[in-house]
């Protein structure tokens, strides 16, 4: 069942707003955030390869890789099928072999079922993040947006992600860059939501909004 109601979400929100009213020119120009609201309707391990696959490529190319790597698998990316295919295989569908080596490794362990996906629900973010981050080339990065968008954990504030620092740069007509420690203990007036803020910064770059001097 999904964590929060639309009407749950939008009291968030308003409060986000009132605790700084920086946000609220972005939250009235934008859809509500669904983080936690809208269900994902991939498993985890589906999730956890499409992420991989997305390290540092744009979205459309990481989009059509992952399309090709869907397509080797029959339509449907599993451990079984992934398992059965050759490295080369991936290679020529663009999976570099850093990337190669992280699915299979990921692919491995959960077929030997060292992942425990059945009890993520219950467990701490840190929990999760230490045993996923404990696979050869899955980190932090990916394992935020894993808790974020897949499982709708509301208390994740990815302050190392490029996009955050410079959408709470923009919102707040920052004259200069914004470090990764300084946005971490600002984050502490959201304490619980901080997820969803983030999901706010990234609107503020996506979205065509003006800054406040503007």
């Amino acid at each position: 069942m999904p964590a929060l109601s639309t009407d749950e979400m939008r009291k968030i929100v308003r409060k986000i707003a009132r605790t700084d009213p920086a946000f609220s020119g972005i939250i009235k120009a934008s859809p509500l955030c669904d983080i936690g609201v809208k269900r994902s309707g991939r498993g985890h391990y589906q999730t956890l390869v499409n992420s991989i696959l997305s390290q540092q490529l744009a979205i459309k190319a990481a989009a059509t890789i992952s399309e090709r790597v869907r397509g080797l698998c029959g339509g449907k990316i599993t451990p079984e099928k992934i398992s059965a295919l050759d490295i080369d295989q991936l290679r020529a569908a663009g999976v570099s072999g850093a990337k190669t080596r992280a699915i299979l490794e990921l692919t491995d362990a959960t077929i030997n079922k060292d992942l425990h996906f059945s009890k993520y629900p219950k467990m701490s973010n840190d929990e999760i993040s230490a045993e996923l981050t404990a696979l050869w080339g899955v980190g932090r990065w990916t394992v935020e947006m894993f808790l974020m968008f897949h499982l709708g954990r509301l208390d994740l504030w990815p302050v190392g992600d490029l996009g955050v620092r410079r959408g709470w740069e923009k919102l707040h007509d920052l004259p200069n860059q914004i470090k990764p420690e300084e946005l971490e203990l600002l984050g502490n007036q959201f304490n619980g939501h901080q997820s969803i803020v983030a999901w706010y910064c990234w609107r503020a770059l996506e979205a065509e909004y003006p800054t406040r001097k503007g």
